[in-house]
């Protein structure tokens, strides 16, 4: 059963919102939403970023990261002597096994935060590997359902966009834990895609049509 998310039981009230507005501008004690070089706050112990914000200690030890999930191929640990490291060695491939790491990534981010301390989840770019293992720690642990998930953590950090495989690992996982999908795969002019993105897809044409 998903959860509503009025009635979640964060340590920051109004953390979540059903229907976040994008474009509102963040009231007193809200986190700010992050662009594409900063560090956006998904939940009270959980951040996502890119690999150049988690290389930068001040930022990073502002807001008092404990854990760091590096989820790359490409970048080395930090290694700072005060934080945990969790490598996700996976490459930000549709055929990538992201799925294989959803629950052990999301079971750490819960443990981290039930000791008070904080995870830091970070890929290249912060735009679609670390992002869906955001959105699959929401849907395990505060049962928020794939679509809600994904607009939460778009909401936070817009420029978040994960590829047609991840996306198709979050529907299968969203299905195991739930029963049921509120994302589904579509036909689109550039092939499947999820029915979030349906809209902004429909008027593009292949750039093969024009060989």
């Amino acid at each position: 059963m998903y959860a509503e998310a009025s009635t979640m039981n964060f340590r920051t009230p109004g953390f979540f919102r059903r229907s976040p507005p994008p474009a509102a501008k963040p009231g007193p004690g809200a986190p700010p939403v992050s662009g594409l070089g900063g560090i956006a706050q998904i939940s009270p112990c959980l951040y996502l970023c890119s690999g150049n914000a988690a290389a930068n200690r001040p930022l990073v030890c502002a807001r008092a990261v404990t854990c760091v999930v590096n989820a790359t191929m490409e970048i080395p640990n930090a290694n700072w002597p005060d934080i945990e490291y969790v490598k996700v060695p996976v490459p930000d491939l549709p055929h990538a096994p992201l799925g294989l790491y959803f629950d052990s990534v999301a079971d750490r981010i819960h443990q981290t935060g039930k000791r008070n301390g904080r995870t830091l989840v970070h890929c290249v770019a912060g735009v679609s590997r670390s992002a869906s293992l955001c959105i699959a720690y929401l849907m395990k642990y505060h049962r928020l359902s794939l679509l809600d998930a994904h607009q939460w953590v778009k909401s936070r950090r817009p420029v978040v966009r994960p590829n047609v495989g991840f996306w198709r690992q979050l529907i299968d996982y969203e299905h195991r834990l739930f029963g049921k999908n509120t994302v589904h795969m579509v036909p689109s002019p550039i092939g499947p895609v999820p029915d979030v993105y349906e809209k902004e897809t429909r008027g593009l044409v292949p750039l093969w049509s024009y060989r």
